[in-house]
């Protein structure tokens, strides 16, 4: 049956397998290929309905390449990217562009930037109704409904519909951008910071919506972030990427509670915590992030890592699975853990 795996359970709404994303480095008045930019190298997860993914690294890691390979912004170099919706399966990545077209609808993204993502010279109305008159609402009544609608889901009053994006605040501006997204009720949304260029008291009200919509319309969502503090209160899983790899992932709490990556350890223990009295112990890696074009042999992540061995610097290690729900890419995650 169509939309139903081999055991009978639903498929996921997206499942990226061997995503790869490699950008050449052309020289000389020939322009030939020297080498490449490996922005995304083999990444794989899903997302089922409902559930919301949360992709996390430090800048450069090529979160932001995935998400933009998902929503076909740029082709991938190789890999599957296997939409589901209306119980058909697309492979998003062999697609021709016509076809991709017809399938946009169902996915959507919230910018990182609302002062950016917001046409000045549209008003409210017009910026969210846009989706809709591009995939065939032509009743300006319907449009008018709709619009009004979504304002009420974002918590914004109706009036605000005829106003211009400059009169209203960043926290204001996003909630736009998200009923943009939600107009056509897409099957997943993919969110790339979303959060990140607010401030911290309006970034918790944006956080509040959006897990309030989470649970109302049982969203299907991927969420690019580097905050984790935002990340756990958001994401149902956690993917963490290094140097274009995916290096743990697992359900939030059990990643928060026990990371098995020294990546995710670092990551976890910059968090600041809200109480000065519970202070952890700080983990701060040596030196900076390698350089995409010439990757370290062996772990990526072996010239940073206080449990590094020989074995780390020869050979790379695979993710495998740790426990039910959890897989890692190291070879000393047990001892690590």
């Amino acid at each position: 049956m169509k939309g139903l795996d081999h055991e009978g359970a639903p498929l996921p709404v997206l499942a990226v397998a061997d995503l790869v994303k490699h950008f050449p480095i052309r020289k000389g008045f020939l322009r030939r290929k020297v080498g490449a930019v490996r922005a995304v190298d083999g990444v794989s997860f899903s997302i089922r309905q409902g559930e919301t993914l949360g992709l996390v690294g430090e800048s450069g890691c090529g979160k932001t390449t995935v998400a933009r390979c998902i929503l076909r912004a740029m082709p991938p170099s190789s890999g599957a990217i296997r939409f589901t919706v209306d119980g058909a399966t697309h492979d998003l990545a062999a697609l021709p562009r016509r076809a991709i077209r017809k399938l946009r609808r169902h996915m959507q993204m919230v910018f990182q930037d609302p002062y950016a993502s917001l046409n000045p010279r549209m008003v409210v109305a017009e910026i969210i109704s846009e989706p809709l008159k591009l995939n065939g609402w032509n009743d300006a009544a319907e449009r008018q409904r709709r619009v009004a609608e979504l304002l009420d889901l974002v918590q914004l009053p109706r009036s605000y519909a005829s106003r211009y994006p400059h009169a209203f605040s960043g926290g204001q501006r996003q909630r736009i951008g998200i009923a943009r997204a939600l107009a056509l009720n897409p099957a997943l949304i993919v969110a790339d910071e979303p959060v990140s260029a607010l401030d911290v008291s309006v970034q918790a009200q944006i956080v509040n919506l959006m897990l309030d919509l989470q649970d109302r319309l049982k969203l299907s969502m991927l969420f690019v972030a580097h905050d984790l503090s935002v990340v756990k209160h958001v994401c149902d899983q956690v993917a963490v990427m290094y140097l274009g790899r995916i290096v743990e992932s697992a359900a939030t709490a059990d990643l928060y509670a026990r990371p098995m990556h020294p990546y995710s350890q670092a990551l976890l223990s910059a968090v600041p915590h809200p109480d000065p009295r519970t202070r952890g112990d700080r983990i701060v890696l040596q030196g900076s992030v390698p350089d995409a074009a010439h990757p370290p042999p062996g772990c990526h992540f072996h010239p940073r890592c206080r449990f590094a061995t020989d074995r780390c610097r020869a050979e790379s290690p695979m993710l495998r699975d740790i426990a039910p729900g959890r897989i890692v890419a190291c070879h000393h995650a047990e001892q690590v853990g």
